[in-house]
């Protein structure tokens, strides 16, 4: 007997640990292509609905993949299309809970019930954001290093980083940011703008029921992309100078579409231009959209502002040859009475 409890012993500390683990909640909805791995390093087996999900976990869903997450305090996650999502940690006593989410990339709804008159800490971050909730409904959208938040219910604090300044979140509002930089002031949503069609295309994603079609599954980071560029001009204009280089680089961290990605680095060209007295980091900008977007009607204006900004940096002789490539490219375009001008007298 004692020799038959001692193997057992030993298989039991053989087992991996990682099936210690704790039990945190289950899958309640599913649609579409979904996996899980019960920790990082292992691979990644097909999920089902009703499966156990415990602590250190991980989701992935694929292009119409869909999963509600049901934890053991009834709190929800809705993960939406090309999502991957880790129960870090979640721990739930009568006076105390604490829970830690890795939004690693996609979208999700998290749906947080109040925990009254008790101890609560839950927080749901990505590689470059973190947001503190307790009782509470926000989306967020984790693309590359950029991150956006829309608010539904109740208060969310949103920050760069875990001890960074936070950016409170209310109902009706979104809040972005990047590489880790403080969350912008939140904006209301207000109807029939960008803002609003992003988010009516994020609440179908991550709905109570999977969607019925995703044609625009992707379409949420562009559109938000896209505004980007027209609200750093807004701010950029209101002297808000630092805040607009970020929009404009949230912008960029958040679509491949290369004509919004080439109006973003003319923006950021222009407000180190004008407004920051850069003209080094404004060539950057100028230079790198003729590298990449060279056939797109973007590099017109990039080649021209190039050419003063050389002007500006005392590069004469490297000027006249941008002025001469933009009069050969552009015969007649917008800026060819102002580069003939200015040709003309550093000539003279």
């Amino acid at each position: 007997m004692k020799k038959l409890f001692c193997c057992l012993l030993a298989g039991l500390l053989l087992i991996p640990a990682w099936l210690h683990a704790a039990q945190v909640g289950s899958v309640t909805g599913l649609s579409g292509q979904a996996q899980v791995r019960a920790k990082e390093g292992l691979a990644y087996v097909t999920l089902a609905k009703g499966a156990a999900i415990s602590e250190g976990a991980w989701i992935k869903t694929g292009d119409k993949g869909w999963v509600e997450l049901t934890l053991a305090d009834k709190s929800t996650f809705t993960l939406s299309s090309n999502t991957e999502f880790q129960v870090t940690s979640f721990l739930l006593g009568k006076q105390k809970r604490e829970g830690v989410f890795n939004l690693a990339q996609g979208k999700l709804r998290a749906s947080v019930v109040k925990f009254s008159g008790r101890q609560s800490g839950m927080t749901v971050k990505s590689g470059t954001a973190v947001a503190g909730i307790k009782g509470t409904e926000f989306l967020m959208l984790s693309q590359g290093q950029a991150n956006v938040f829309f608010g539904n219910e109740g208060k969310v604090g949103v920050a760069g980083e875990p001890q960074g300044q936070q950016q409170l979140l209310t109902p009706g509002t979104m809040t972005q940011n990047t590489r880790g930089i403080t969350p912008l002031e939140p904006l209301k949503v207000e109807p029939g703008t960008p803002l609003a069609e992003a988010k009516d295309v994020f609440e179908q994603l991550t709905a109570a029921v999977p969607p019925a079609a995703w044609t625009d599954s992707g379409k949420i980071a562009d559109i938000i992309a896209r505004w980007n560029i027209n609200y750093g001009h807004y701010l950029a204009d209101s002297g808000k100078y630092q805040e607009a280089l970020h929009v404009f680089q949230i912008a960029l961290d958040l679509t491949r579409v290369a004509e919004v990605r080439a109006d973003a680095h003319l923006e950021r060209g222009a407000v180190y231009a004008r407004f920051l007295s850069n003209p080094e980091l404004a060539l950057a900008a100028y230079l790198l959209v003729l590298e990449e977007y060279p056939t797109l009607p973007q590099a017109e204006t990039a080649l021209f502002s190039a050419a003063q900004t050389l002007v500006e940096l005392g590069f004469t002789d490297q000027a006249k040859l941008r002025f001469n490539q933009y009069l050969q490219q552009y015969p007649q375009g917008k800026h060819r009475s102002n580069a003939e001008t200015l040709l003309q007298s550093l000539t003279n």
